[in-house]
């Protein structure tokens, strides 16, 4: 597994967390920069980061970089949101010599990864968003199957918010099972299951912890659209989404796919499966949507 580092970069003076391939960029290759979904670090990306000698080490570096409210990223004000991680990505890339990149995210990394797209269209060589919606939490995505955040959350959000001090807490039971329970689906190992509940208690554990916990998921259900703004995109974009999944709809996909009228090629790939981390289930695929972008920069 690549270790995790941390850059500082200026905005909200933060220190962003990521990983490298193989430790180091190689010049001579295009670089792959991977945004990770909510409560999750840059180990979700770890067969990407891992490739060793297979096709994708040979074709690209891969950098994966943390977002804000997640793994080793911190930053210097308790609020922010999916634009704030937009930006900060941006500058971490800037601090790692990274130009320009195709980017690939998974979930809220998908929306992440077209807001740096909209923010920096010269840097950006082609859009993989996993998993993902470009609308807000609507009315009409939950009438079009996808989740209600609000409903989900809204009871931890009222039970993380403290006026005191909480140096003991760590996130219970009746948050991590069933938020890996909407990740995984049918793909959920005991292994996959333990190794990420560890992550979660040890990333959000204590005051700081619960601060950041509350505000990443804040962002996530609190966030603006991007649907007025998909047709600014243009770069290519290649969408991968689960026919089941339990978070995001392959309607809405279908739908939101056909926005962005700006790029030179835009499609979906629709994939057989109950899981919402598509990186984790259909690593094959993930991987070759990958390569094929990286083949046409």
């Amino acid at each position: 597994m690549a270790p995790t580092h941390t850059v500082p970069v200026p905005h909200l003076g933060a220190q962003v967390g990521f990983a490298i391939s193989n430790g180091k960029l190689d010049p001579a290759k295009p670089t792959v920069v991977l945004v990770n979904a909510l409560c999750a670090t840059h180990e979700m990306y770890a067969g990407q980061l891992a490739s060793g000698s297979g096709p994708l080490a040979a074709a690209a570096n891969v950098v994966a970089v943390e977002p804000l409210g997640h793994g080793a990223t911190a930053c210097a004000t308790e609020h922010f949101t999916a634009w704030d991680s937009a930006l900060v990505a941006l500058q971490a890339m800037d601090a790692l010599g990274v130009g320009r990149a195709v980017l690939a995210g998974t979930s809220q990394g998908g929306w992440i990864v077209v807001r740096m797209a909209l923010l920096a269209p010269e840097r950006v060589l082609g859009l993989i968003p996993v998993a993902t919606s470009m609308d807000c939490e609507s009315s009409d995505s939950r009438s079009k199957g996808c989740w209600d955040p609000i409903a989900f959350a809204g009871p931890f959000l009222q039970a993380w918010s403290s006026d005191v001090p909480t140096p003991e807490f760590v996130p219970g039971d009746d948050f991590v099972t069933p938020t890996l329970g909407l990740g995984f689906g049918a793909a959920a190992t005991p292994d996959a299951m333990a190794f990420w509940a560890g992550s979660i208690r040890r990333v959000y554990a204590g005051d700081e912890g619960r601060k950041k916990l509350r505000m990443a998921v804040i962002a996530v259900a609190e966030r603006d659209g991007l649907l007025l703004r998909l047709g600014d995109v243009k770069c290519p974009v290649h969408w991968l989404q689960g026919t089941r999944d339990p978070v995001f709809s392959s309607t809405i996909a279908g739908e939101q796919i056909k926005m962005f009228t700006g790029s030179p090629e835009a499609k979906l790939d629709l994939l057989d499966s109950d899981s919402h981390f598509l990186n984790a289930s259909h690593g094959e695929e993930f991987e070759q949507a990958i390569l094929d972008m990286v083949a046409k920069v």
